[in-house]
């Protein structure tokens, strides 16, 4: 790995010297179906400079919206996000472009190579874009593809490579900035057991002092690499809690949508509706659950967050069991 370069001051979008990532309140909503999604709600992170962190967690979890924030690509609801001097959640125009061409690399789950491209004309395209000339552009990808294992292989198109050879180049693009900070999401989503570790070595090689690296991923694999690892999916709590009943009046609110969710919920007497918000700030009934019925079992069974809103609509007895325990007691609904 080369020395990240020395970049000038915030003001331009490039961040100066060693750099520490801070994000606090972290929260992201949007338009899905006409309804409104928060898959990220107050996320806090802080990575000191040289560090390898993961973001850990089940499909849906957040994980991808977190590292688009950090890119610069996607403009959270509330919160802020700063990378050493940056305030990269207040970027606009050309500071903007400036911090996504020069401060920051995204490795894609997908490669997202050119196919009609070598290797090393896919490494040289944010170079030329930038305006590098074509010689020194070429001579930089020679050098990453180097440092990636790739010597032999660059003249090579993506469908002449292994799935772990795109990988690698597309690392090696991530790179061609020399970036004090790089994201990589789901980087062995595509790659098999042979594959991997070329690329789970590499990516724990890029962290380094003037270098954070931040990997959104599922694979346990990485774990041992990684100075930290954030799980981003909701972890079942209380797996050996006895069921508790719970009486609430009209109008109460069991768990609001966004919420972790850890507990199954049976309806012992009364009422509970299931509603789901809008983009337009109201709501819709999804459904009204009665005595004898449960609900709120995908959030703990899938480790996702509440993607509705439960609350009472009469004087409600409700029993709330963890997983272990709903199966234990309620054989005869759900065995």
């Amino acid at each position: 790995m080369s020395t990240p370069p020395s970049h000038s001051g915030a003001g331009d979008g490039r961040v100066g010297g060693a750099a520490d990532l801070a994000v606090s309140g972290l929260t992201v909503e949007y338009s899905s179906g006409g309804y409104a999604a928060r898959p990220v709600d107050g996320f806090d992170l802080d990575v000191p400079d040289g560090q390898l962190v993961l973001l850990r967690g089940a499909s849906g979890c957040g994980k991808t919206t977190v590292l688009s924030v950090l890119a610069g690509i996607l403009t959270p609801a509330a919160g802020t996000v700063r990378f050493g001097d940056i305030d990269v959640t207040s970027l606009k125009g050309q500071t903007l472009t400036e911090y996504r061409r020069h401060t920051v690399g995204v490795v894609f789950q997908a490669f997202n190579l050119v196919p009609s491209l070598s290797a090393s004309e896919n490494v040289q395209v944010p170079l030329r874009s930038a305006g590098v000339r074509g010689g020194e552009a070429r001579k930089r990808a020679e050098v990453l593809l180097e440092e990636v294992g790739l010597t032999d292989r660059m003249e090579h198109r993506p469908g002449d490579l292994s799935g772990g050879q795109q990988q690698r180049v597309a690392i090696a693009r991530a790179l061609a900035h020399d970036p004090p900070l790089i994201l990589a999401d789901e980087p062995t989503a595509h790659l098999d057991y042979i594959q991997v570790e070329g690329v789970l070595r590499l990516l724990r090689s890029l962290a380094g002092p003037g270098r954070i690296v931040v990997v959104a991923t599922h694979d346990e694999r990485l774990s041992p690499l990684a100075d930290r690892v954030i799980a981003m999916t909701p972890m079942a709590a209380g797996d050996e809690r006895a069921p508790e009943t719970h009486t609430l009046g009209s109008g109460e609110v069991v768990f609001e949508q966004g919420d972790e969710g850890h507990l199954v919920y049976v309806v012992d007497d009364g009422e509970v509706e299931i509603v789901r918000k809008l983009v337009d700030g109201g709501e819709e009934v999804l459904s009204r659950m009665g005595p004898g019925t449960y609900f709120g079992e995908l959030a703990p069974l899938f480790g996702l967050r509440r993607s509705a809103t439960a609350r009472t609509t009469l004087p409600t007895t409700l029993t709330a069991y963890t997983i272990r325990t709903f199966r234990e007691h309620n054989k005869d609904v759900w065995g």
